[in-house]
């Protein structure tokens, strides 16, 4: 009996759960009032990456013989058994094949719809300059009915509606042009097109869909720490308020406004600058489970490797 898929199965079930389980203390982590937003980012962003590329996998071949600890888990592994050698094996997988084709074409069609606003741009008459640079990152006016919003993936740049800058004042548009140069530069479009990607194939695992939205949370609100820190955050909180009232056709994407009452409490609330001792021991703590989490995957899992000899 071909037990190569068997072995897969048992891989991919012990990574999911050492990867569900440091993620649920991730939560519990990034719950923590101290912090900065930025750390608290880029924390579920490795957590969610931690989930789409098995780094347990990273076995030494020549090494094997000091793996001999290692113990394979009866509670996954029978399971792995049952599941590739019965009969639903076919089933269960047509199943997982379907949902998979169903979240690509939903990201296909997306993507598309993205790039189609990313091309609508103001004609010849508009009397606002089509295009100029931000902090590096060009800016250009779109026809679009969207809110201010980063378009392209590998060379990004802002897109602003035309008519944004009759409604908001030369503050509150700069304060709108610093959260947007954030996600530009730090190439948040691809971060999150890779979780995307990972999510067509983890579309069955509901923490992964817990991941996303806490990195789409957590995105948004580190881009408004940097316009806090640049004190401008009273100017973001009157142009979120201006840009949010439907009857202006400047309502904001879909990501940023799901959060704009969360977003708008923390604008209110003018967080004090948090410390930088609070945000390292963010990052270690987090540091130490994403560690234990690759150590127990590999302790469980090299068994299947060491009996391949």
């Amino acid at each position: 009996m071909h037990l190569i898929p068997t072995r897969v199965m048992y891989y991919f079930g012990v990574h999911l759960l050492f990867a569900s389980i440091v993620c649920l203390l991730t939560r519990l982590l990034t719950a923590i009032p101290r912090g900065r937003t930025t750390t608290k980012y880029w924390i579920w962003v490795a957590a969610t990456l931690n989930f789409m590329v098995p780094l347990g996998a990273v076995v030494d071949r020549f090494g094997k013989a000091r793996l001999a600890w290692a113990t394979p888990l009866p509670m996954i592994g029978e399971p792995a058994f049952q599941i590739t050698q019965g009969p639903n094996a076919g089933l269960l997988f047509g199943i997982w094949l379907l949902g998979a084709s169903l979240m690509a074409l939903r990201l296909i069609l997306r993507l598309r719809a993205d790039r189609r606003n990313a091309h609508g741009f103001a004609d010849e008459q508009t009397p606002t300059p089509r295009t100029f640079v931000a902090a590096g990152v060009p800016v250009r006016f779109t026809e679009g009915h969207g809110g201010p919003a980063v378009d392209g993936v590998l060379y990004p740049h802002i897109s602003l509606p035309k008519g944004t800058t009759r409604i908001l004042s030369t503050e509150e548009l700069v304060a709108v042009l610093m959260h947007e140069v954030t996600h530009a530069k730090r190439r948040d479009n691809l971060i999150r097109l890779v979780y995307e990607i990972g999510l067509c194939l983890l579309w069955f695992h509901p923490l992964v869909w817990l991941a996303g939205s806490r990195l789409s949370l957590y995105r948004e609100l580190s881009c408004d720490e940097s316009v806090i820190q640049n004190a401008r955050g009273l100017h973001l909180l009157s142009a979120l308020k201006k840009l949010a009232v439907p009857e202006r056709g400047f309502l904001l994407q879909a990501t940023a406004s799901s959060f704009l009452t969360h977003r708008l409490a923390v604008l209110r609330a003018r967080p004090e600058r948090q410390s930088g001792l609070a945000s390292a021991l963010l990052a270690l703590s987090f540091g130490a489970l994403l560690v234990g989490g690759i150590l127990e995957t590999i302790a469980h899992t090299a068994c299947c490797f060491i009996s391949k000899r």
